[in-house]
């Protein structure tokens, strides 16, 4: 899809095929990835992206009915090297901010970081 990314990152873990119009959002989602990887220069993990219905609502996930995960539209990741709580959150807003990258959800975790391309802004804090 990128330079670092390759579609199987992004696949829902329950093993189902990705449809069509999922892929087009994931495919926006991966570029914008990719412009983060490029400036913070370290390696970014995938921790979830495309979720199926079934596996959004499984007990693995608990997922939202509205998640942004069911349209290939987000992302929870782990910037190698970067706090998720004091450094992540904080560094992808400012690219939000800027508009360097795709305003949309950013979700604070303990252990990961939620980026979501929606087309409003959206702000939480789980940590």
């Amino acid at each position: 899809m990128t330079e670092n990314f390759k579609k199987s990152e992004f696949d829902c873990k329950c093993g189902c095929d990705m449809p069509d119009d999922v892929l087009a959002n994931i495919t926006k989602l991966a570029s914008q990835l990719q412009y983060i990887r490029d400036n913070v220069a370290l390696p970014i993990t995938i921790n979830s992206g495309y979720r199926c219905e079934a596996h959004n609502s499984s007990d693995a996930v608990k997922g939202s009915k509205n998640s942004q995960h069911l349209l290939g539209k987000a992302v929870d990741i782990v910037i190698n090297g970067l706090d998720p709580v004091l450094d992540t959150y904080d560094y992808l807003d400012d690219l939000m901010r800027t508009g360097e990258i795709l305003q949309g959800g950013l979700g604070m975790y303990k252990s990961f970081t939620h980026y979501d391309i929606r087309k409003t802004k959206a702000r939480w804090n789980y940590a």
